[in-house]
């Protein structure tokens, strides 16, 4: 259990979901995990729950100066990064009709330029060789009702990974988009407005879903291990699906 054996890790998004799931992982393999929520008390919580020494650095990733203070306080206490999963991420419904430029403007701050800025700001404490993770949707390939602008922004992350790959070549630092399907997560259940809404809607996406139900954030966590070590050292510019198929078919 040692496949992140002294590396350093830093995750965004990692007070719930798949971020904390990864963030178990990685700690669990090794490694010393820097992880950021826009919560405190909930990314206190996650924080002790994933112990190893992982330290907890309260942000929103749409804020330039919360990235700052992020690796500011990742290069005082560690001074590279081995590992960056750009995990935070969000989105609401909207029909074409109902999208309005506070929808658009939040779900792209977060997404787009949020993913964007935080692999910047992290550019000088990644080592070459160094391990770039982002976040993506099955919506970005296949689309979804009424989720157009999450949709659209997560595309713009799969753009990113095959840009960016690209610029970091000279450095020989892989960038791979990971893709969680429909997973069980508090961001996934909160979509619903009430509990009655939530079983019908989970029950439309497990059958739109060749294993007939929804994932676990473990196993979103699992993906994203594999490609944090170097079992994927030759994966680079990629989509890793963890969708129970649903994308594939």
């Amino acid at each position: 259990m040692d496949r992140l054996k002294d590396k350093v890790a830093v995750i965004t998004g990692a007070n719930s979901g798949i971020g904390l799931a990864s963030a178990k992982r990685f700690a669990s393999e090794g490694a010393r995990v820097f992880m950021t929520g826009r919560r405190q008390r909930e990314l206190d919580a996650a924080v002790a729950e994933v112990g190893h020494g992982a330290i907890g650095v309260q942000g929103d990733v749409a804020s330039l100066v919360d990235l700052d203070r992020l690796f500011e306080i990742v290069a005082r206490d560690a001074g590279r990064i081995d590992v960056l999963f750009a995990n935070a991420g969000g989105g609401e419904f909207a029909a074409l009709e109902d999208i309005t430029e506070e929808h658009v403007e939040r779900t792209f701050a977060t997404n787009v330029k949020g993913t964007l800025f935080t692999v910047q700001k992290a550019l000088p404490l990644l080592v070459d060789g160094a391990s770039v993770i982002l976040t993506g949707s099955t919506t970005a390939s296949s689309g979804a009702a009424a989720f157009s602008v999450y949709s659209a922004s997560k595309a713009a992350i799969r753009s990113f990974a095959r840009n960016w790959c690209l610029d970091l070549a000279p450095r020989h630092i892989r960038v791979n988009v990971l893709v969680p399907g429909a997973t069980s997560t508090p961001g996934l259940h909160g979509l619903s407005p009430s509990e009655e809404a939530g079983r019908s809607f989970v029950s439309a996406m497990e059958a739109q879903i060749p294993l007939g139900r929804l994932g676990s954030p473990d196993e979103t966590a699992a993906a994203a291990l594999f490609l944090a070590s170097a079992e994927s050292s030759f994966v680079n510019g990629s989509e890793l699906f963890a969708d129970g198929g649903q994308a594939q078919i």
